[in-house]
């Protein structure tokens, strides 16, 4: 399969674009994960994918072609994931983990990537409005406060986790 390489701009530049809006979110929220990298791994995904959809002696294999894609697609998905769990952070001592969003943005990116390098773009579309919407509107509903951890199960952790310690530190007399 060739790709004019004006069809290969347009898919390079709505990745980037798709990037760009799911990373001015993050920016906006002030997380260290923004418009610049978000752009850079849709960016990423895309051309990989654009890449294999190019290789000439594909062309003429849809079945080898499939396969291609199909690991493509895999493959980035896979590595990109380990980006994204370096963003997320564990907090034993409070009980909380963060940067769930901020990991779920990149594999997004990743994903609109591979949907551009692919021209689907109506997948493309409908993915970017999705995802912008969960991150506005229904961040904003857990801003409202119907996302509060119950205090009692903080306390209840708490007081668990004091015991713990109490348990393992007997000082010498």
């Amino acid at each position: 399969m060739d790709i004019e390489w004006q069809d290969t701009v347009m898919r390079l530049g709505a990745a980037t674009a798709a990037g760009v809006a799911i990373g001015l979110n993050r920016d906006l929220q002030g997380k260290p994960i923004g418009m610049r990298t978000l752009a850079l791994v849709s960016l990423g995904a895309a051309s990989v994918t654009c890449a294999a959809l190019q290789i000439d002696i594909l062309g003429t294999n849809a079945d080898a072609l499939s396969r291609v894609v199909q690991g493509v697609i895999q493959g980035i998905m896979a590595g990109i994931s380990f980006i994204g769990a370096g963003a997320i952070l564990r907090d034993h001592d409070r009980q909380s983990v963060s940067g769930l969003t901020t990991a779920a943005t990149v594999w997004i990116s990743a994903a609109l990537g591979i949907a551009c390098g692919l021209g689907a773009w109506v997948v493309v579309a409908l993915s970017t409005a999705i995802a912008l919407f969960v991150l506005l509107a229904i961040g904003w509903v857990e801003k409202l406060g119907l996302r509060q951890p119950d205090d009692e199960v903080k306390k209840r952790v708490a007081a668990e986790q004091d015991e713990e310690r109490n348990l393992k530190y007997k000082p010498e007399k």
